[in-house]
Parts: C-alpha cells; structure tokens; sequence
C-alpha cells in the first residue's frame, strides 16, 4: 500500500474507533479485525498504521490542545465533526511526533478531508493545521 492508503486507512481506524467509543484496551482487537477484514497485511503497512493508531490516543490530550488553540472564540472543540477531528488527529500526531513533512501531512489531509468530510472540510483542515505548523515553529516563516 503507498503512504496515502496508508493515513486514509489510519483515518479511518481512528474514527471508527473514536466515534464507537473503544476502550484503549481493546483496540489491538479491533485493528487486527480491521485489518484482516480490508486483508491489509505487510510489517511496514501495519507498523505505521498501529502506530498512529496508537499514538493520537496516547498523545490525545496533546492534540486535542493544539486544536483548541487554533479555533476563533466563536468555535469549540465539540462544534467540531467527528471526521474532522479525526483527519486532524492523524495529521498533528504525523507533524509533531512522527516529524512527517509538514507540507506532506497538510496535502494528505485536505485530501482526506475532500474525500469524506463536508464541503468547508479541506479548507478548515487546511487552516487548522497550518496554524499548527505555525504554532509549534515546524517551519520558520510559515505563510497561512
């Protein structure tokens, strides 16, 4: 599977799992199910998945922050789809933990985005993450 397959594929663990309220505990299940149903197999593909998986639970209070500090005053975190703040999930974990290129991340996302968010999806994706990279000095410089 490319890299691309691979995020849309971690997207959409993350969501499935957020949005059916898993147990940390029992995400290895549902993974593996995951996997075995869609027959993704190969040690890179599913390394890389697990670990993003994984790692915007593990660092969720980190990345929910990062979001909230990108909306206006007249936005909240709960105002926020489910797909969005999935597709955003990813995206911060790849910038700040997995030092994915920020622009590689962004591109990935707003397609993501375009795919299964609405139609002001990719553009609030896109601003939200720019902001990010912003935020954390990713990239001195930064136009938004």
């Amino acid at each position: 599977m490319s890299m691309s397959e691979n995020r849309k594929v971690a997207f959409e663990i993350v969501y499935s799992l957020e949005n059916q309220n898993t147990k940390y505990e029992d995400y290895k299940e549902n993974i593996d199910m995951f996997f075995k149903t869609r027959d993704i197999h190969g040690r890179a593909t599913t390394k890389y998945i697990k670990d993003v998986v994984y790692g915007t639970k593990r660092h969720g209070k980190q990345i929910k922050k990062q979001i909230e500090s990108c909306l206006s005053e007249k936005w909240s975190y709960d105002r926020i789809s489910k797909v969005d703040i999935a597709i955003l999930e990813v995206a911060i974990f790849e910038i700040l933990f997995l030092k994915t290129p920020y622009k590689v991340a962004i591109n990935e996302a707003v397609e993501i985005a375009k795919a299964f968010g609405d139609t002001k999806s990719p553009a609030f994706v896109n601003g939200v993450l720019a902001t990010v990279v912003k935020n954390n000095g990713v990239v001195e410089n930064y136009d938004v």
